[in-house]
């Protein structure tokens, strides 16, 4: 019997840890979609962050957000995928999409906190590329 009644008094102690925690991911919930609903009503030029894929992988995205009806797209990446970034837009441009062009390339320089054992801060170059149709 007492096994029985301990089986018992923990499932009282565990539902009601499991309500507050149901509440709290409702809470989250509702505060993570409340952001998805506006952004769609928000007509803001796409942005493709560029990182360690495959170029194609970044050719198709361009490709696909410019056939949702938008007419500018820009590329962002720093370090070493800048190099994929050009070889994106070059792709993109004299392979895929005739009538996009580059109407402007920026560079610029961002600091990024210190790695571990490092005591100092170290420089990241950056480029964004700008894309629009002709």
């Amino acid at each position: 019997m007492t096994e029985e009644t301990k089986p018992e008094a923990e499932k009282p102690e565990a539902a009601p840890q499991t309500e507050e925690n149901k509440e709290a991911a409702a809470e989250e919930a509702v505060v993570v979609e409340a952001p998805k609903t506006k952004a769609p009503m928000e007509k803001k030029p796409e942005v493709v962050f560029i990182g360690n894929k495959p170029p194609m992988s970044y050719v198709m995205a361009v490709i696909t957000a410019m056939s949702s009806g938008l007419n500018e797209i820009t590329l962002k990446a720093r370090g070493k995928a800048i190099t994929t970034a050009v070889d994106v837009a070059e792709i993109t441009t004299n392979r895929f999409m005739k009538d996009l062009k580059v109407t402007a390339i920026g560079i610029g320089t961002e600091e990024m906190p210190p790695r571990e054992g490092d005591n100092r801060a170290r420089m990241v170059s950056t480029m964004e590329i700008k894309l629009t149709k002709k």
